[in-house]
């Protein structure tokens, strides 16, 4: 009976160790897709949809482009994402 409350126990500690791993590698990943959007975005006069689009594809490609504005071509999935339209979907 003791060895498996010692069994359970390690169990526990080690879920709530992955769990708190897992927490800070989802909180740099937003840090990341913020800061790149915040540059992304930073010279258009729509900051808000530019910023809201641009965190949408930053979280589904995993890549934001250098620069302010083109530069696609360095992020496939961010260039080949398109609209109903077929326009850009990401900024």
């Amino acid at each position: 009976m003791a060895a498996m409350n010692k069994v359970v126990c390690v169990l526990l500690l080690s879920l709530i160790a992955i769990s708190m791993v897992a927490t800070q590698v989802m909180a740099k990943e937003a840090q990341y897709h913020l800061d790149s959007c915040s540059r992304r975005c930073s010279r258009t006069q729509y900051h808000k949809p530019c910023m809201f689009f641009c965190q949408k594809c930053c979280r589904k490609c995993l890549c934001v482009p250098p620069g302010f504005y083109g530069n696609k071509q360095v992020c496939p999935c961010y260039n080949n994402w398109k609209t109903k339209e077929g326009g850009p979907k990401c900024p």
